[in-house]
């Protein structure tokens, strides 16, 4: 069955979207779930709001549409400034409202350029997964975790049968090569059609799940959560705070 059947037969961009999008104006079972994630850090937000009267976020690479699936209200009543970092040659903004943006590589040490006790929080949602291997992922969570304050990583488990980026089940689990094939042929939730064998493989490896036990080793001072789907891990989140 080629990509154009499959096309014809479902509807594969209205799929992502039910499943993941963001949208703002329509249902999604992404956002739903990514709301109920985020009362998990909204209850560090209300904390650090009535030990400082204020709250001062670093999202390691966040957006502002992702903010939207929190109550606008709730971020005026706790006076949330929110600042997202993101890799050099990202798409900037001007500062708008409470947010503001910078550029730095959380891989690398963040700490010589940013001022720690210029925030109170860290918030890092399925981020860590693109950040390259094991050694960058350890200097990645290595960052967060020489932060003073506390701070929220959330992450996809790698067991959960659906791959969350590709929306393609069982995806992850199969050999490398059987992968690279499936996305230059075809185009999967996330990922339009590889151009090339090259950017198929870029691809590919631009996402790395972890399981519960490399997650705990990454995030050892947090307490770890578990977002299920019935009986299905679907996430994992480390709180520190």
């Amino acid at each position: 069955m080629g990509p154009s059947i499959i096309n014809r037969v479902v509807d594969m961009g209205a799929l992502t979207r039910l499943l993941s999008g963001y949208e703002t104006d329509g249902f999604s079972f992404g956002k739903a779930a990514r709301k109920r994630r985020i009362q998990l850090f909204c209850d560090l937000i209300t904390k650090t709001f009535q030990e400082k009267g204020f709250v001062r976020i670093l999202d390691i690479g966040g957006t502002v549409q992702y903010w939207r699936i929190v109550d606008e209200a709730f971020l005026e009543a706790n006076k949330v400034q929110i600042t997202l970092l993101n890799l050099p040659g990202s798409q900037a903004f001007e500062a708008q409202g409470r947010f503001s943006f910078m550029t730095g590589d959380a891989t690398k040490d963040i700490w010589s350029e940013l001022n720690a006790d210029d925030f109170d929080l860290i918030h890092s949602n399925s981020v860590i997964e693109h950040v390259g291997d094991w050694a960058q992922m350890k200097r990645y969570a290595a960052n967060i975790k020489d932060f003073p304050g506390g701070y929220f990583v959330q992450t996809p488990n790698f067991w959960f049968p659906v791959e969350p980026h590709c929306m393609t089940p069982i995806f992850h689990w199969l050999p490398k090569a059987t992968r690279v094939w499936l996305v230059r042929h075809f185009s999967l939730g996330h990922w339009p059609k590889a151009s090339s064998t090259d950017e198929a493989v870029e691809t590919v490896e631009s996402a790395r799940l972890l399981n519960h036990a490399m997650f705990v080793a990454l995030f050892d001072d947090a307490s770890i959560r578990k977002e299920k789907i019935t009986f299905l891990t679907k996430s994992f989140m480390a709180i520190r705070g």
